[in-house]
């Protein structure tokens, strides 16, 4: 998701123990409706109910499933709702881009990157993590996020040139292939890699493999705790959803084979012990790969189905939180896995669309 800075987002906790007092027949019988429930019903029925209040949701929220919806279907009434996306990360862009010369700025916005992670666990092991590297988080999830996807969109955003200076001059290779770095957070690693090499500032992403790869060989499996073994699949959805540029094209499946047939001899570990949104994931890594009839699609297809709550139209949160902002991401995710497409659809390119063309942001211009 795209955040106007970086944030860490704590999930509320609701009534999970009022779920688990329920008779065993009743959660068995709970589990027999749901599983008369197709595919394309719950689908829909996500798609019904987050439609219905997207104009409610954060403008970041509303950008992300604009986006998505836009990629998978084409549909031009989605893009007014990516546009949303296009203007956040516009502001943002402006405000960090243009003032990269000013003196102290990037240390105080780094440090406020970092102050702003939160003081959950995930959070203090990302911090931990980042003290080598106070100004890490400031090029990667700052300069680099916002960067990228005005690029998606065939654009550039204001003080490109400046922007793009500050990132060349930055080595990121030490934070990116850093073990303790990998442990707390291997998913933005890896899009932090493709992006750099999107905007031609640096690849890294072949010393990035290197170095996931050497903290998490399959002989750690079995040492690896439940967050440990999430994060390590976490990291390998996204090392094809980045080389897909986020759902706009196949990638090659013999290329991420080591990824696939990891996915396909670990998938009871991984439905086991994986949350809803890394489960739809692995199976969306499938569709990528043009391998929509491997048997793990069926199979997390099937445990998305089953984790849908027919009386709130959702999927909510491993602790029971329907919240439609902080479950779009994981919602958004089962629709497509659920409802692959044959085409995938690039952009959105504002730029080209009857329906945006005349509401650009005037700081951003069309790409050379």
């Amino acid at each position: 998701m795209i955040n106007t800075r970086p944030s860490n987002y704590l999930i509320a906790v609701l009534g999970l123990s009022a779920a688990l007092l329920l008779p065993n027949a009743s959660l068995a019988k709970q589990n027999e409706q749901q599983s008369t429930l197709n595919a394309n019903q719950v689908r829909q029925g996500i798609q019904t109910h987050l439609e219905q209040n997207l104009y409610q949701l954060p403008p970041r929220v509303q950008g992300h499933y604009g986006i998505r919806l836009y990629r998978m279907t084409g549909d031009e009434k989605y893009a007014n709702a990516a546009l949303v996306d296009l203007y956040a990360v516009t502001e943002s862009q402006s405000f960090y881009a243009c003032q990269l010369d000013k003196p102290g700025f990037i240390d105080t916005e780094a440090r406020e990157a970092i102050a702003i992670l939160g003081k959950g666990p995930r959070a203090k092991a990302r911090k931990k993590a980042l003290q080598p590297f106070p100004e890490f988080l400031f090029y990667t999830d700052v300069l680099l996020r916002f960067s990228s996807r005005i690029d998606e969109f065939g654009l550039q955003g204001p003080c490109h040139d400046k922007l793009i200076k500050a990132l060349k001059s930055t080595d990121l290779k030490t934070g990116l292939t850093d073990k303790a770095m990998i442990e707390a957070w291997a998913a933005q690693l890896i899009n932090y890699a493709y992006w750099a090499k999107q905007l031609e500032v640096g690849d890294y992403i072949a010393d990035y493999k290197q170095a996931f790869n050497d903290v998490y060989p399959a002989s750690r499996d079995s040492k690896l705790n439940k967050k440990q073994f999430r994060n390590k699949i976490y990291g390998m959805t996204h090392f094809i959803f980045a080389a897909s540029e986020y759902y706009q094209q196949p990638v090659d499946a013999k290329e991420f084979a080591w990824i696939l047939d990891y996915f396909a001899a670990n998938i009871e570990r991984i439905l086991a012990d994986a949350t809803d949104d890394i489960i739809a994931e692995v199976g969306i890594s499938f569709h990528l790969a043009g391998l929509s009839q491997h048997p793990v699609v069926t199979q997390t297809q099937r445990h998305i189905i089953n984790a849908y709550d027919e009386t709130l139209h959702t999927i909510p949160s491993p602790k029971g939180n329907p919240d439609l902002a902080l479950g779009e991401h994981r919602n958004v995710l089962a629709m497509m896995l659920l409802n692959w497409p044959t085409t995938l659809h690039q952009g959105p390119y504002f730029h080209k669309l009857k329906r945006t063309q005349k509401y650009l942001p005037k700081q951003v211009n069309v790409k050379p």
